[in-house]
C-alpha cells in the first residue's frame, strides 16, 4: 500500500513538473540535494531521481523535458548535384565511360519540349559544366523540317522522319559505350493533345560517341509500335550468341496510357522486332492505383472530366547482371516483375503462351519509374513516397532502402556509370500538368543527382 502511494505521488509530481514546474517542487532536506517524496528518499543522478521507498524498492523518475523521436528524412550515401536543368524538362540520363553525360526531353510528356520547326527545341542534349546543354548529336538532327507534328493529317500525327528526332523518351549507353536514342515518334500539341505516331517517327537510333555520328536506325513497323504506343525505356544485351546476326538484342517497354502496353524485343543486327505480354495484367496499371508524393495525392488529370487514376503500364526496365532475367514494372502499380529473357527472344507460334506463364512477381517496390542494374546484381528503383531510392536483391528476394533524401520527388531515370556512381534525374513529374487538377507547380531547376554505389559496384559489362 505504501509503495502504491509513492507511485501515485510520483505520477502526480511528473505531471505537475511538466505542466507547471514552478508550482510543484518536492521538499528538499539538507543532505546533499536529496528530496523527500511521500516518505521516499530520492537523490538526483544524471538528471533523474533515484528513489528508495524504505521497503527495499528502488525506482527512477525523470523530471527532465522529454521529446518524441522523429524522422530525419536522410539515410544512406549522400547525394551530389551534378547538373541543374533551367530550361527544358528532362526524363532520361546516360553517362559514358569517359564521363560524358546526355539527357532527353520528351515532347510526349511536356508540350514545352515539342519542336514546332522554329522554336529550336531539342529532344536530346549533351550536358556540360555550368549547367550548359547542347543539342546532340547535332542541332539539325533535333529539328525536323516543319516541326515534330504533321498538321496535314486528320487528326495531326507525329512527323514520319527517320532521319530526325521527334519525341525522345529515353537515352541509354550500352556496354560497348554507344549511345542509343529511343524515339516515341509522339509529342503533345500546344493544347496538350498527344498525337499518334507515324511509321518512321517511332525508332531506335544508335550513335558512335567517338565520331558523334548515327551508326544505326531501326524503324518499328506499326504492327510493333502501334500509333498509340509509347516507347518508354530500353536495355541492351550484346551477347553475340543470342541471335543469328550476332549483334545482340534490345528490350523495350511500351507504357501507353491508351492501354495497349507490352514489351518489345529487337534484334539489333537484322532490325526485326516483335511484341510480348500485350494486354497482360503484368504490364498494366492497377485500376484504383493511388500514390502520394510530398504529401500530395496523385490522380490523373483528364481535361473536362473528374480526376482519374494513373494508368501507366510497363515503364521501368532492367536486365539482370547475367542477362538471363528481365525486370520490369509500371508507374501505375507497386510490383516488380521478372521474366526469363529466353522467353522474350522466342518468337515462335507458342511463344506468347510461354511468356505469359513465365512472369514472376518478385516484390512490392513502392511508387517508382525507371530501373537500373549494377555489378552487385541489385535492381535499383525509386521509392518516391519515402523520398528514397531502393534496390531489389535477387539473391535473397528483399527490397530495401538504399538512400533517402528529402529532395527526392520523382527519380525518373537511372544510369549506372563506370565511375562507380548511380545517376538519376529528379524532375518533379508529380507536380506537372498530367496530375490532377492539371496545375503546373513544378519549379526550375530540375536536377541530375548521383550517389556512390555500395560494395564498389559499377556498370555491368564495364572493363574499367
Amino acid at each position: 500500500m505504501k509503495f502504491s502511494l509513492i507511485i501515485v505521488a510520483l505520477s502526480s509530481f511528473m505531471a505537475s513538473a511538466i505542466a507547471a514546474p514552478a508550482k510543484s517542487v518536492p521538499a528538499k532536506d539538507n543532505s546533499g540535494g536529496r528530496v523527500v517524496l511521500d516518505g521516499a528518499q530520492c537523490s538526483p543522478v544524471q538528471g533523474r531521481l533515484v528513489c528508495d521507498d524504505g521497503f527495499g524498492n528502488t525506482f527512477l523518475f525523470s523530471a527532465r523535458a522529454q521529446n518524441l523521436i522523429f524522422d530525419s528524412g536522410r539515410s544512406g550515401p549522400s547525394l551530389e548535384v551534378v547538373h541543374l536543368y533551367n530550361d527544358q524538362w528532362p526524363t532520361g540520363v546516360a553517362v559514358s565511360s569517359t564521363g560524358r553525360r546526355f539527357s532527353n526531353y520528351p515532347g510526349g510528356l511536356d508540350p514545352n519540349n515539342t519542336n514546332d520547326g522554329t522554336n529550336g527545341k531539342y529532344t536530346v542534349a549533351e550536358l556540360f559544366e555550368n549547367n550548359i546543354e547542347k543539342p546532340y548529336p547535332s542541332a539539325e538532327f533535333n529539328n525536323p523540317p516543319g516541326g515534330a507534328i504533321n498538321f496535314t493529317t486528320t487528326p495531326p500525327t507525329g512527323a514520319n522522319y527517320k532521319n530526325y528526332l521527334i519525341g525522345v523518351q529515353s537515352v541509354v549507353i550500352d556496354s560497348a559505350d554507344r549511345l542509343w536514342i529511343l524515339d516515341t515518334g509522339r509529342v503533345l500539341t500546344p493544347q496538350g493533345v498527344l498525337v499518334p505516331a507515324s511509321v518512321g517517327g517511332a525508332k531506335l537510333v544508335g550513335v558512335n560517341l567517338t565520331t558523334n555520328s548515327v551508326i544505326k536506325t531501326i524503324v518499328f513497323p506499326n504492327t510493333v509500335a502501334y500509333p498509340d504506343t509509347y516507347l518508354n525505356d530500353v536495355r541492351f544485351d550484346l551477347d553475340p550468341s543470342l541471335t543469328s546476326s550476332g549483334e545482340g538484342v534490345a528490350y523495350i517497354t511500351d507504357s501507353s496510357s491508351e492501354g495497349r502496353t507490352g514489351l518489345i524485343v529487337v534484334d539489333l543486327g537484322s532490325g526485326e522486332s516483335w511484341r510480348h505480354l500485350d494486354g497482360s495484367p503484368y504490364v498494366q496499371g492497377d485500376r484504383q492505383f493511388l500514390a502520394f508524393v510530398w504529401g500530395r495525392e496523385l490522380y490523373a488529370n483528364q481535361a473536362g472530366n473528374r480526376a482519374g487514376h494513373l494508368t501507366f503500364g510497363a515503364d521501368g526496365i532492367a536486365l539482370g547482371k547475367d542477362g538471363k532475367t528481365l525486370y520490369f514494372g509500371g508507374v501505375g502499380n507497386r510490383y516488380l516483375y521478372s521474366i526469363p529473357t529466353e522467353r522474350l527472344r522466342d518468337n515462335g507460334p507458342t511463344s506468347e503462351i510461354r511468356a505469359q506463364a513465365a512472369v514472376v512477381t518478385e516484390s512490392q517496390r513502392g511508387l517508382s519509374d525507371g530501373f537500373e542494374t549494377d555489378t552487385n546484381g541489385f535492381i535499383y528503383h525509386g521509392n518516391f513516397e519515402q523520398n528514397a531510392i531502393n534496390f531489389f536483391n535477387p539473391e535473397n528476394g528483399t527490397d530495401q532502402v538504399f538512400l533517402r533524401d528529402p529532395r527526392i520527388n520523382w527519380a525518373d531515370t537511372f544510369s549506372v556509370a563506370t565511375d562507380g556512381y548511380i545517376y538519376f534525374t529528379n524532375n518533379q513529374l508529380a507536380f506537372g500538368p498530367a496530375v490532377y487538377p492539371g496545375t503546373d507547380t513544378r519549379q526550375r531547376p530540375f536536377g541530375l543527382l548521383r550517389a556512390k554505389l555500395p560494395n564498389n559496384g559499377t556498370k555491368v559489362g564495364s572493363k574499367m
